[in-house]
């Protein structure tokens, strides 16, 4: 359709507003939605071709209005742009416009209810037309004049033609919730006032819009935005900053690509200089989207055919050159005195009438605004949609607001419940459903991998690998601990006092292990509570809280449990495992072998033992009568401390399997029940929700209000 839309249209304008050095509209999406949003069913085909009769509408009621017959191809005073675009000069004695077709004006009504709405605050933004100095001349009344900055605010005027004969204008002002009604006579004053209680009194500005709704008979039915002049010097009360504050103001309207700036130009002055061309070609490089009008004609002729006919400072979609109402003309008077001048001054009578003229800058705008609306249009439609969809979803992730003691402890039970479950699944079932792609949450394999290191550890740890001068210190503990006994005879204390040294190397292993996986544990912990209770902000702290103090308990359960299981080791030397017994036997098998070598004449340096590989023994040969006990305590010890070692790693995983277990089915859901119910008044503190989540609720649900009333609107051109 948009390409149907753009053939139809001969391709003028770019989609959105119009703009001179002040524009403002959102990008355009050309999508075949139907105006009042997604349909059920089959309903929404139904729609497209009902939208683009109203499109086609809007396109043929601007063109019949007017009754526009195409420029010729070869008119030096226009661009490529502008030998596109129709249009016929009224007769001098008509009123500056015909009304917009009734086919015409809902739309533009209710553009003018979504501005009045205020959706640009939600990021919609809305077909506009911005003027300067010309705007009284295209409203037919008075605004005000005089030194410095006149416009301080943004003013919106919207100009309705009546049907209906009026006995007197009607003007109406709207500004921070007010509505002031006003007439002709008095309608500067009333803007000036206005102005001041938005602004301030004096000579500073702001963003915040001032409406003006004209309904009078003759004016064209337009929508239009006048901007506060650029100024460079601040005067009186004026902030220093002005021209920053200007300059911000002028290019928030500008920029969109889809805008169209209308740039008000001076004929006496050299256009390559002004500072709203060099402001406008910082946004619209190519000049397609700049509309210039050329005030105070009649004050310098000299030159002007030239300078719009060789356009040096390239203004796409041309010039209309007007006369200034002088004096204490009326609107009428100056319009017919306009006409004169572009009929008989010597020079000026030169320019194309086709871009002469108030009634011509009416009519084109006028074109341009049924153009902007209804490309626009559709899209707007879709945005707020979008939008609306967006925060509702948006307000149901909300955490939910509790109103009774009741609601709150079964939204509290709910979350225990399915924190409890989720905690289940990972860490002890093994399942990953609810975390596929984080690993962390993995939580089985991560243990195992955890228990694995812990057994590596062990095993590698220098206790469990020997020096080379093996035997020695089994030699110098029988030394330090023989008695009055029988020969050859192994003491048990020798034997349990290089156990205890072993068991003391490897003490601090276990305990980092175990605090290793309860931080771990504790992460994990968390994050499903914290995920589980995200709706529910003021339950997060004493939650997180009750997790910490969970983990913390049973990691110090944990490692006391560690530091008894180290402790009994270091007491006893126990073991019903038969693999003692058969490992010791085998050892001693090379005991005979290991004497002889030992003992041999030739004094070998070194001795290569099965399980050991090669040990130094010169040194051991001045021991000769403790020998064979020293040979037999290391070969006891080395078979017994494999079975120390697999018991610890055994132990250790059959207590954390333990222990989670009681983590996940009893102590998580008494600890959370305890942290939030133990002090007193548990429940009424669910209740309160924080600052913030308030603030935001408060604005997600004002937003949607504004979004909805805003797509009734938009409903209501389809009914």
């Amino acid at each position: 359709m948009a390409r149907q839309l753009q053939e139809e249209e001969s391709g003028l304008f770019q989609p959105t507003q119009l703009v001179p050095l002040w524009p403002g509209t959102d990008s355009v999406d050309r999508d075949e939605r139907a105006l009042e949003g997604p349909q059920p069913g089959n309903a929404a085909p139904a729609l497209v071709p009902q939208r683009e009769e109203l499109a086609r509408s809007i396109h043929r009621a601007a063109g019949e209005s007017f009754n526009v017959p195409v420029l010729n191809k070869g008119s030096s005073t226009l661009h490529q742009h502008e030998e596109e675009y129709s249009l016929e000069l009224p007769e001098q004695n008509a009123p500056i416009f015909a009304s917009y077709n009734d086919r015409i004006r809902p739309l533009l009504d209710a553009v003018d209810s979504l501005r009045q709405l205020m959706i640009t605050k939600v990021g919609i933004q809305l077909p506009t037309i911005v003027v300067s100095s010309v705007l009284e001349s295209l409203a037919g009344i008075n605004l005000p004049r005089g030194l410095g900055i006149c416009t301080r605010v943004p003013l919106i005027m919207r100009l309705q033609h009546q049907h209906q004969p009026l006995p007197q204008p009607e003007l109406v002002l709207k500004f921070k919730g007010k509505v002031v009604k006003t007439d002709e006579e008095h309608v500067s004053e009333a803007i000036i006032r206005a102005t001041d209680e938005i602004a301030g009194l004096g000579k500073g500005i702001s963003n915040d819009p001032l409406t003006l709704e004209v309904r009078k008979n003759g004016v064209p039915d337009l929508t239009m935005v006048d901007l506060p002049g650029i100024t460079r010097v601040p005067v009186h009360d004026q902030p220093k900053d002005i021209y920053d504050k200007i300059r911000k103001i002028i290019m928030e309207y500008i920029t969109p690509e889809e805008s169209i700036i209308l740039n008000v130009l001076s004929a006496a002055v050299d256009f390559t200089t002004c500072e709203s061309i060099r402001m406008s070609q910082m946004v619209d490089k190519s000049g397609e989207r700049t509309l210039a009008v050329v005030t105070k004609s009649d004050k310098a002729p000299e030159g002007l055919l030239e300078k719009v006919t060789t356009d040096d400072v390239n203004i796409g979609l041309g010039y209309v050159c007007v006369r200034n109402r002088i004096g204490d003309e009326s609107f009428e008077e100056a319009r017919v005195e306009e006409a004169k001048l572009f009929e008989t001054h010597p020079m000026l009578s030169q320019i194309d009438k086709s871009i002469v003229g108030v009634p011509v800058l009416a009519q084109r705008l006028v074109q341009i605004q049924a153009k902007i609306i209804a490309r626009n249009f559709p899209a707007i439609v879709k945005s707020i949609n979008e939008k609306l969809k967006l925060k509702v979803d948006e307000l149901k992730k909300m955490p939910k607001k509790m109103s009774s003691l009741s609601e709150a402890m079964t939204v509290f039970m709910q979350i225990i419940g399915s924190a409890k479950e989720s905690l289940r699944k990972i860490l002890l079932r093994g399942e990953i459903d609810e975390y596929p792609y984080e690993k962390k949450m993995h939580c089985t394999a991560r243990l195992v991998e955890m228990l694995n290191q812990y057994s590596d550890e062990l095993h590698t740890n220098a206790e469990t690998n020997p020096p080379k001068n093996s035997l020695m210190e089994e030699i110098m503990v029988l030394e330090e601990t023989k008695g009055i006994w029988l020969p050859n005879f192994l003491p048990r204390t020798a034997f349990l006092t290089v156990h205890q040294r072993k068991v003391n190397g490897i003490s601090s292993i276990p305990t980092s292990f175990a605090e290793k996986v309860w931080n771990y544990v504790e992460e994990v912990v968390i994050s499903v509570i914290m995920r589980h209770s995200d709706k529910y902000r003021q339950l997060q702290l004493p939650f997180r809280r009750a997790g910490q103090n969970l983990i913390a308990k049973m990691k110090e359960r944990s490692v006391n449990w560690v530091m008894e299981i180290v402790e009994m080791e270091k007491q006893t030397d126990y073991t019903c495992n038969p693999e003692y017994l058969s490992d010791w036997n085998k050892l001693m098998g090379q005991q005979d072998f290991f004497m002889k070598e030992v003992l041999n004449k030739e004094w070998p340096s070194k001795v290569k033992l099965e399980g050991f590989g090669e040990i130094e023994v010169k040194n051991l040969r001045q021991y000769r009568h403790v020998l064979q006990q020293a040979f037999d305590m290391k070969m006891r010890m080395t078979a017994y401390w494999k079975i120390v070692l697999r018991r610890l790693v055994d132990c250790m995983a059959l207590h954390l399997q333990l222990s989670v277990s009681k983590l996940v089915n009893k102590e998580f859901e008494e600890e959370i029940v305890d942290e939030l119910m133990g002090a007193g008044g548990g429940t009424e503190r669910m209740l309160d929700e924080s600052p913030s989540v308030n603030a935001k609720r408060l604005e997600i649900n004002k937003t949607i209000e504004l979004l909805q009333k805003s797509k009734e609107v938009v409903a209501k051109v389809m009914d």
